[in-house]
């Protein structure tokens, strides 16, 4: 097989999902990776396992560089089924293996697999001796899930950082060098977005802790290992694990019969006015992910949506759902809509906003099809909601 060698005794044996599209309500379009990496020292550690239908081209990459019955531990950051699904599968080949993990990793496995191995459970400051090189282990509780960590391997100065830094992409280079640096960001963004934004706080106060390491490569779960920018994806973790924003709008909405699109136009013409940068999106043929991407590093979010059945459109109910888990903090929001003969949406949409942990600003609700003072009202919205969040910062 391939190998793929990222320092001396250290191997990516991980698995390339190319054709995953959905990855748990969060679209992958490029795919997801499942990221397992062997460290071959006096003892052979194998950080992490990879989905469960992985699991046998994961047994061939480590027997393409030693008999998985040498292997000595296993190390699970994070038991999510995309990373220790495979476990039960690899474990039959790898008898005398000790499975190293966090308390709350070992009672969730138990639970999950109704196995029983033999546990060493880890916690700050541990390290495990593996010959010419130590591992250390960092746990990061709540950087995702309660039993996540990472893993730091002292000599090669290897950060195996489970879900922190990842990103659902991709490819036959396993660098981010080799590849196309504003794509590698823009998934490591979305994926912040959509999976660590709601722990932002907990990431903030977790990076000064990794900052302090030396740090010549960050292997994370998902995506590329990061060797050439490392202070690149570093500084963007820093600011979205702040919360500071820039001066963007994003509008997303849902229309029934048009007026509510025409609504949304007129409020981002108001928007630009006022010299913001506004992004537009229709859910209907937008998804969700790649907005919440976009809502990441923006200072407000505007919403619209028709009336149906006296609440909002279904499209933009599993927005507002998905946006409500995720926390987006410190944005200005406001709602906007069209109805007939009578609304709704905008008071459902504002309620959610203010579940979401907005601020909520006023918003704009129409009957009927809006005529040229309404028109000019949706422009007066979006330039009024523009000069807030200018003065903002």
């Amino acid at each position: 097989m391939n190998r793929v060698q990222l320092t001396k005794g250290v191997y990516y044996v991980g698995a390339v999902d190319w054709n995953l599209r959905d990855f748990h309500g969060y679209a992958t379009p490029g795919g997801v990776t499942y990221n397992s990496y062997l460290i071959v020292d006096e003892k052979i550690c194998l950080i992490d396992a990879v989905k469960a239908p992985f699991a046998g081209e994961l047994l061939a990459r480590i027997r393409d560089i030693v008999d998985p019955a040498k292997i000595d531990y296993v190390v699970v950051n994070h038991i999510e089924p995309d990373h220790s699904g495979a476990l039960p599968a690899i474990m039959e080949h790898m008898p005398q293996a000790k499975v190293i993990l966090t308390q709350q990793g070992k009672d969730g496995l138990v639970k999950h697999y109704q196995k029983q191995y033999d546990f060493q459970v880890v916690k700050e400051g541990d390290s495990l001796a593996l010959g010419n090189q130590t591992l250390r282990f960092i746990p990061l509780p709540m950087v995702h899930w309660p039993d996540s960590m990472a893993s730091y391997l002292d000599k090669d100065q290897i950060l195996f950082s489970n879900d922190a830094f990842g990103q659902h992409i991709c490819t036959t280079k396993r660098f981010d060098g080799e590849n196309n640096l504003p794509d590698v960001l823009y998934e490591a963004a979305k994926y912040y977005a959509n999976i660590l934004m709601p722990f932002s706080k907990l990431v903030a106060k977790a990076l000064p802790k990794i900052k302090e390491l030396p740090i010549k490569l960050i292997a994370p779960s998902h995506g590329v290992v990061w060797r050439d920018h490392i202070p690149e994806i570093l500084a963007k973790y820093e600011l979205w694990g702040s919360g500071k924003t820039r001066d963007t709008v994003v509008i997303a909405y849902d229309t029934m019969w048009g007026s509510t699109e025409t609504m949304a136009r007129y409020i981002l013409e108001g928007v630009a006015a006022a010299g913001v940068n506004g992004k537009l999106y229709r859910m209907s043929l937008s998804d969700r992910s790649s907005v919440l991407k976009e809502v990441l590093e923006a200072r407000g979010v505007i919403v619209g949506s028709s009336t149906l059945n006296n609440g909002m459109l279904p499209n933009i109910g599993a927005l507002m759902l998905y946006m409500k888990g995720l926390r987006p903090a410190g944005k200005l929001a406001a709602a906007f809509g069209a109805y007939g003969w009578a609304g709704g949406a905008q008071a459902a949409l504002e309620e959610m906003m203010q579940q979401a942990g907005m601020q909520v600003e006023p918003g704009l609700a129409i009957k009927w099809i809006p005529d040229p003072a309404e028109i000019q009202r949706c422009y007066q919205m979006g330039y009024d909601f523009a000069q807030k969040v200018l003065n903002s910062k």
